[in-house]
């Protein structure tokens, strides 16, 4: 762990830590925790129907799919996807009682979203340089546009079936229209559309967009701190020390497992996507909580903990990788 990539850590802890001091100070007013007056309510919104919807556009529409490395992102997707896939059918066995349905989904994202971006981007460029970089960014590429959309889908279908009104088909029909209609999977839609065609963004348009997308990291991180303030620590830390474990040890031993046992990879392509895998909880699956209304003080407790802990833990996948397969 270089004193550069721990600066960086530093750093998202600071800006956790005024927007926990803004909430506690209640410097934006607002109503109770949990209802629609609550600023970080309020901020998570702006954030769902705002300032990502322009990130995922501009990404999805710039995407160059020529150029991308399809074996390792494939080392890297498909384990981490199943996975999450299994920690959400995991996590509805276990469902308690009167817990909301979208649960299951809020947790399976706080175990399998990484935080590629703030953490992710400097440990690439620290440790692996520019080639090591270039493999980050393929897989960040993709990242929150293939998780996001797969728990979309989950969760629409989950409150479809909660709600069982009308027939299967009709249910079904409601489903896909929730789910393409969300700010989540219609700028991507939208984007992957805008792509085919061939055409470059006008340039005015790509400047709005890269503007609105800027905003997403920093109002993000002190939205964590303010969630913190309004919704306090969990009340039980089991499941909480799971969602940790999970992100931090399960997921990168898993794609650890495939990448390196089942399709040969070694050296720096392994270790690359192994450390994405390794990453902290990312933001984003505290906007999932928002816009679900569920678990916002579990996912807002594991994101700073993961982050905290993974200090620790990524040192130790850097000496692992570093004995088995060098780069």
């Amino acid at each position: 762990m270089t004193w550069e990539i721990a600066a960086k850590l530093l750093a998202i802890l600071v800006a956790v830590s005024i927007g926990w001091a803004v909430g506690r100070m209640r410097w934006l007013g607002g109503g109770p925790a949990g209802s629609d007056t609550d600023p970080a309510r309020v901020l998570a919104n702006a954030a769902f129907y705002i300032f990502v919807p322009a990130l995922l556009f501009r990404t999805a529409a710039r995407l160059d799919t020529a150029t991308l490395p399809w074996a390792f992102l494939l080392a890297f997707f498909v384990p981490a996807l199943l996975l999450i896939a299994v920690l959400y059918v995991v996590y509805r066995w276990r469902a308690k009682p009167g817990e909301p349905v979208v649960a299951p989904s809020v947790r399976a994202i706080t175990a399998g979203f990484g935080n590629t971006l703030q953490v992710g981007l400097p440990v690439a460029a620290g440790v692996f340089g520019e080639k090591g970089l270039a493999i980050h960014i393929a897989v960040v590429s993709l990242h929150a546009l293939s998780i996001l959309t797969m728990l979309t889908a989950i969760v629409e279908l989950d409150l479809a079936r909660e709600r069982r009104s009308g027939h299967l088909g009709a249910m079904l029909l409601q489903t896909v229209r929730n789910t393409v209609i969300h700010p989540v999977v219609l700028p991507v839609l939208a984007g992957l559309a805008w792509n085919a065609t061939g055409l470059p963004i006008p340039a005015v348009a790509d400047e709005a967009l890269q503007s609105l997308g800027t905003a997403v990291v920093p109002l993000c991180l002190t939205l964590i701190g303010m969630s913190l303030a309004y919704y306090g620590w969990p009340r039980t830390w089991h499941g909480l020390a799971g969602l940790v474990a999970a992100k931090l040890l399960l997921m990168p031993a898993i794609v650890f497992a495939v990448g390196y046992g089942l399709l040969g990879l070694k050296g720096m392509p392994l270790a690359v996507i192994v450390m994405i895998a390794a990453l902290p909880t990312g933001s984003n699956a505290l906007i999932f909580a928002q816009r679900y209304r569920a678990l916002e003080a579990e996912v807002t407790a594991a994101t700073v903990f993961s982050t905290v802990l993974y200090v620790g833990t990524a040192p130790l996948w850097l000496a692992l990788l570093a004995w088995l397969s060098p780069w």
